[in-house]
């Protein structure tokens, strides 16, 4: 029986997971975590064998998790979960000990064979990571200016708030954002947002 722990901050996608697996005769899910340190305290006390965990999540991001974890519970298998392919991310999940990656708009059914993947201590990387994110990196480069108003934004930060903040007019915050999804091919603030939320340890 493969034990499983998932952690996302975002309850109705672990609800959606919960749904789906539990039909898998060989899947028991023992417990959910919607931050880092109630990740890394449930899998203290249920020691799953698997553990899926997003990558952004508050108190604890799940790279952090991860490299805790496979320090204390090193059987303990850890997959990353996010919603960009982005290179450095995934490598930074593999450096902290990940055996596998998906992404969130991936199948169900890529979920379940990642889990049983890792579970036979195989690694599982989804077939949907690209390298794009490796050549975004090389092709798009970012004011400092611009890097500012990313990382203001991944805080949760809205035009006035930034504005106020480095002391710019709202107007022109509001084109350096659309300059910058023109620069990523990012269709709206949403989009934006995700992108600075997985990608602001890395400005």
């Amino acid at each position: 029986m493969i034990t499983l722990a998932i952690a996302e901050d975002h309850q109705a996608l672990i609800d959606g997971m919960k749904l789906f697996l539990k039909d898998q005769p060989d899947i028991l899910l023992v417990g959910e975590a919607n931050d880092g340190e109630a990740l890394i305290e449930l899998v203290k006390n249920k020691r799953p064998s698997v553990v899926i965990t997003d990558i952004r999540m508050p108190k604890c991001d799940g790279i952090t998790a991860t490299k805790i974890i496979k320090k204390k519970y090193p059987l303990t298998k850890v997959i990353g979960f996010s919603m960009f392919d982005q290179a450095d991310a995934i490598e930074q999940m593999k450096q902290a000990g990940a055996s596998g990656y998906i992404l969130k708009n991936s199948s169900l059914e890529t979920v379940l064979k990642a889990i049983r993947t890792v579970a036979r201590n195989e690694t599982f990387f989804d077939n949907a990571i690209t390298t794009k994110d490796e050549t975004t990196k090389e092709t798009i480069t970012f004011s400092e200016r611009e890097k500012e108003i990313l990382q203001l934004v991944g805080e949760g930060k809205s035009s006035q708030e930034i504005a106020d903040i480095i002391q710019i007019r709202k107007g022109t915050v509001d084109s350096y954002r659309k300059n910058i999804l023109k620069k990523l091919n990012l269709s709206g603030k949403n989009d934006l947002l995700r992108f600075a939320v997985e990608r602001k340890y890395d400005f």
